[in-house]
C-alpha cells in the first residue's frame, strides 16, 4: 500500500496572485495561519500566474525572495498548479481560463517557465509536479490538427523537462487535467489520447521520455461530475501504463431526485455565479448522461414532467466544495467518490503527489460563516485523518 509520505499539499490558486508581491501576501495572510491550524506538516501547492513566473525570471532577487520565504515559514513547494494561465481571480474567469491552449507555444513556453522556477523550489532529492489544462476546451471549435499539434507540443515539452532534469538533476512531470467540456474529459477519452500521444513519441525515437515525463492530474471532483466509476478509472489509467503524477482531493455537489426535490433545487440556486464554470451533469435512469456546460438558470425549468432534466435520478455540479462535507444544507457531495479514489491510488506501487484544492470559497454561498484559514484547516485537518485511516487498512 502506497501513499505519499510527503507533507499534504493545498493549492494556492484559492488565493489571489497576479504578481510575487500577491504571492509572498497570500503565503503570509492565509498559507501561515493555516499551518498553524493543522496538526501536520504542510506544503504550499503554488499558483504561479503568467505575469507571475515573468517577474521571477526577470529578478532573480525575487526568486531568492519567495525560496527564503518558503524556507522560513517551513513550508515546502513540490507542485505547481499551471491550469490557469492568467488572472483567476477577475470577476469572470469561465471560459477562459483554458486558454491558451496546448496548440499555442505560448502555453508550451510558461510550463517550461513554472518547471524551471519548480526546480529552484523542490526539497532535494523530491520529484515535482505541473498540472496543466486538458489540452483544451470543447466549447470552442477546434481545427481537425488540434490534436496532432498538442501531441507535438507535449513532446518538445517532455524534451525540455528531460534536458532540466540532465541540468539540475531534478526530474519534474506533466499532469494533464481532465475536466468536464475539455478536449480530455472522460477516462477512455485519456486512454485514446495518450496512445497516440506515445505512437508519435516512438515514431521520434523518444517514447521513453515522454512517459516519463507525461502524466495526468486526477481531480476526483472532475471525474465524479461524469458519473465515472472512479476505482475502475483509476485502475484503466494504471492498467494502460498512463503515471498518475498528482491527485487532485476534490468533492463536487450532486441533488438526489431533482425533479421532487425542491429544497435541493432552492439550494442550489444560490450555487449560480459568474466567475467560474459549473458544468452540470444528470444521470438518468437508463444511465443516459444530460450534459449543460454550465449551471444555469434554465435547469430549474421543471414544470414539464416529461423534460429529460426533470426525470434525472441525479445532478452532479462541477462546483468544488470542502472536501470535509458530506452535505451542504439539503444538498449531497461527492465525498464517498473522494475516499474510493483515495484507497484506489493507495494500492498503486508510486505514490502520486496529493493536493486539496477547493478554489471556490471566495463564491461559496454562506462563506461568511466560516472564515477562509479555518475552513482551509479543516479540510486539512479532515483529509490527513482520511489518509491516516487509509494507510492504516480502516475502513
Amino acid at each position: 500500500m502506497t501513499l505519499s509520505t510527503l507533507p499534504l499539499s493545498y493549492c494556492t490558486n484559492v488565493h489571489p496572485g497576479r504578481s510575487v508581491d500577491e504571492v509572498l501576501a497570500g503565503l503570509s495572510d492565509y498559507t501561515l495561519p493555516v499551518q498553524k491550524r493543522f496538526a501536520n506538516p504542510l506544503a504550499a501547492g503554488l499558483w504561479l500566474a503568467a505575469p507571475v513566473i515573468e517577474e521571477l525570471q526577470a529578478d532573480p532577487q525575487k526568486r531568492t525572495t519567495l525560496r527564503e520565504t518558503l524556507s522560513a515559514h517551513r513550508l515546502v513547494c513540490y507542485t505547481l498548479n499551471a491550469f490557469p494561465f492568467g488572472d483567476f481571480h477577475s470577476a469572470r474567469v469561465k471560459e477562459r481560463v483554458y486558454l491558451p491552449d496546448w496548440t499555442d507555444v505560448s502555453r508550451l513556453d510558461y510550463t517550461l517557465a513554472c518547471a524551471q522556477i519548480l526546480s529552484d523550489l523542490l526539497p532535494p532529492g523530491t520529484e515535482g509536479s505541473i498540472s496543466t489544462v486538458p489540452l483544451g476546451s470543447k466549447l470552442f471549435d477546434q481545427p481537425a490538427d488540434f490534436m496532432s499539434r498538442c501531441c507535438e507540443q507535449l513532446i518538445r515539452l517532455a524534451h525540455g523537462l528531460n534536458d532540466l532534469h540532465d541540468e539540475t538533476g531534478c526530474c519534474i512531470r506533466l499532469a494533464i487535467e481532465p475536466e468536464p467540456f475539455c478536449v480530455l474529459e472522460r477516462t477512455d477519452e485519456v486512454l485514446r489520447f495518450f496512445d497516440e500521444l506515445w505512437k508519435l513519441a516512438s515514431q521520434q525515437d523518444c517514447e521513453a521520455i515522454v512517459r516519463r515525463h507525461i502524466g495526468v492530474c486526477y481531480d476526483v471532483c472532475h471525474q465524479s461530475v461524469e458519473f465515472e466509476d472512479i476505482a475502475r478509472s483509476i485502475t484503466s489509467l494504471n492498467e494502460a501504463g498512463i503515471r498518475i503524477n498528482k491527485v487532485h482531493i476534490t468533492c463536487a455537489l450532486q441533488l438526489p431526485r431533482p425533479g421532487e426535490n425542491a429544497a435541493g433545487r432552492e439550494a442550489l440556486e444560490r450555487y449560480i455565479e459568474p466567475r467560474y464554470l459549473h458544468q452540470t451533469m444528470g444521470r438518468l435512469p437508463s444511465g443516459e448522461i444530460l450534459r449543460s456546460g454550465d449551471l444555469t438558470d434554465e435547469l430549474w425549468d421543471l414544470e414539464d414532467q416529461t423534460a429529460p432534466w426533470h426525470k434525472a435520478v441525479m445532478w452532479r455540479i462541477h462546483f468544488h466544495v470542502p472536501v470535509n462535507a458530506e452535505r451542504m444544507g439539503p444538498l449531497e457531495t461527492t465525498r464517498a467518490d473522494l475516499k474510493t479514489a483515495l484507497q484506489t491510488v493507495a494500492q498503486l506501487d508510486y505514490a502520486p503527489h496529493l493536493e486539496v484544492e477547493t478554489y471556490t470559497w471566495e463564491v461559496l454561498p454562506g462563506r461568511q460563516t466560516t472564515s477562509l484559514v479555518d475552513g482551509l484547516a479543516q479540510e486539512l485537518n479532515a483529509t490527513s485523518e482520511m489518509l491516516q485511516d487509509i494507510a492504516s487498512g480502516k475502513k
